[in-house]
């Protein structure tokens, strides 16, 4: 009889195309996927993986038994999930997936809260702005900007957020430079990936051809804090940093709903349902800071 813990390392190695990146992925050694998988080869009395200069590539028989593992994930996934759903203990693991702006910036005091209210609730945040699939427990609760509704898979359920809106920010001195003539044209901070926003380039400040780039959001932020140039953020980023002031003659921007997301077993549980009330009522208080109609401090 095959072990499914065996078969979870085929998955990983199938779906990453190396050891390193399921090692990674499964949070094992790159040795303890090694084992597992030539436990499965084993078991089975056939090779999975051709070992290539590029990575792993599936052999014939390993196609032919990808199907059957997707096959026993999901029927795993839909036990766990079962069990999981009717579990009314508020003692165990609870795991939330939202970008990192929102956990640093916006919610780690209510997290820090809920931890302090429940000591008993296992708490792992995933801090990532990478979709996570909530049907197969990669995570609990997912809280994300959902730009439409509808295009979400039907068997999420949700709790409805506020409106989240973004703005152009510099630094306050750098607009005190910039009003008396001592700043010219000030240059872009971009994060690589996202570029300028055609909404975000009306304004009064004229902009350098040459941008700042950044590949992640933390040393955006600080970037900007700097007066190195101009940049766009969440409203409860930039609104709440006495540091920053929003760009002169620019306009706030719409990007999306706040939800609470979780699957539809999984919402059933006891320690989701307080985690996503709780959160559900912060978000709604922090509503006119999220939409940039007031600072926090206000």
């Amino acid at each position: 009889m095959t072990d499914w813990d065996d078969v979870r390392y085929f998955l990983a190695v199938a779906r990453e195309g190396s050891v390193r990146a399921a090692a990674e992925r499964l949070e094992v050694t790159h040795s303890t996927v090694l084992r597992r998988i030539a436990q499965l080869e084993g078991r089975l009395g056939a090779q999975m993986f051709e070992k290539l200069p590029s990575g792993y590539r599936l052999t014939n028989a390993g196609e032919e038994i990808l199907e059957f593992a997707k096959q026993m994930e999901t029927s795993s996934n839909r036990l766990e999930t079962r069990v999981f759903g009717r579990d009314q203990s508020v003692r165990g693991r609870l795991r939330v997936t939202l970008a990192a702006t929102l956990s640093t910036h916006l919610l780690m005091p209510d997290f820090a809260e809920f931890a302090r209210l429940h000591p008993e609730v296992e708490i792992e945040i995933l801090s990532s702005g990478d979709l996570v699939n909530l049907t197969n427990r990669e995570a609990d609760v997912a809280i994300r900007v959902v730009y439409d509704r509808s295009t979400l898979p039907l068997n999420l359920q949700g709790l409805k957020g506020p409106e989240l809106f973004g703005g152009v920010y510099m630094s306050r001195d750098l607009v005190a430079a910039w009003r008396a003539g001592a700043a010219d044209r000030i240059r872009w901070i971009v994060i690589s990936q996202n570029g300028i926003s055609d909404w975000a380039r009306e304004g009064e400040v004229p902009t350098a051809e040459v941008p700042f780039k950044t590949t992640d959001g933390g040393t955006q932020i600080a970037a900007v804090r700097q007066g190195l140039g101009m940049t766009v953020l969440p409203c409860f980023v930039g609104d709440a940093d006495p540091v920053l002031a929003r760009v002169p003659g620019t306009v706030l921007h719409k990007h999306g709903t706040l939800w609470l997301l979780t699957h539809g077993e999984t919402r059933k549980s006891k320690r989701v349902r307080l985690f996503t009330e709780f959160v559900s009522r912060r978000l709604s208080a922090y509503a006119p800071l999220i939409a940039g109609l007031a600072r926090l401090s206000d």
